[in-house]
């Protein structure tokens, strides 16, 4: 308990630090976003958050509206531009969800949030991994990221939730920053976006 309120206030200041200091690039990147992709800018889908609860995780757009002569959505592999893959590959998408975490919907470390749709797939220890806020980054994003199965993840997840500490946080956010200079698994091979899952081992986490 005495760690869960410490992370909470590391997590708030922190995200206040980093909004504040990345603040002219976000600017560039929304004005950037706008002029390439359209609008709106930000991306915004309802996630299950800290017990399930849920909240609107925040994005930058990378995809395009682009529609088929009847009105329907081209595929995702069409409507990602080579920009929208560069601010994912750079994982600067992400960037947003520093207002998650300024609100207290999400930590720096934790499970990745998946869709509201897979709750019901979940067995009842997958569920355990909502006994921790969702975080910008993860056990699972250090070691595998979308080239991970799902069993795979979800065993890393919940390890996490019974093995978390401030040294264990630390470890992962800074192996974050370099996998993410790095641009080491950003998506499944052959796959714009990633695979959905469907309460089978599949091949890697949604977005």
């Amino acid at each position: 308990m005495f760690y869960f309120r410490l992370k909470s206030f590391l997590d708030f200041f922190v995200a206040l630090f980093s909004l504040i200091v990345l603040s002219p690039l976000l600017i560039v990147v929304v004005f950037i976003v706008r002029w390439r992709l359209g609008s709106p800018v930000f991306f915004t889908q309802q996630r299950p958050g800290y017990r399930e609860r849920p909240f609107q995780l925040l994005k930058f757009r990378t995809m395009t509206n682009i529609r088929d002569s009847s009105g329907a959505l081209l595929p995702d592999v069409q409507r990602l531009t080579p920009f929208g893959r560069w601010l994912r590959d750079t994982s600067i998408d992400e960037l947003p969800e520093l207002l998650n975490i300024l609100r207290g919907e999400m930590s720096f470390i934790g499970p990745r949030p998946l869709l509201m749709q897979y709750l019901d797939f979940y067995s009842p220890d997958q569920s355990r991994r909502h006994d921790v806020k969702p975080g910008f980054s993860g056990l699972a994003q250090i070691n595998g990221r979308n080239a991970l199965s799902w069993d795979e993840k979800f065993i890393l997840d919940v390890w996490y939730v019974d093995h978390q500490s401030f040294w264990l946080d630390l470890r992962i956010f800074l192996i974050t920053i370099w996998k993410v200079i790095r641009r080491e698994g950003v998506s499944a091979p052959g796959e714009a976006t990633t695979v959905p899952f469907t309460g089978s081992c599949v091949d890697s986490e949604p977005r």
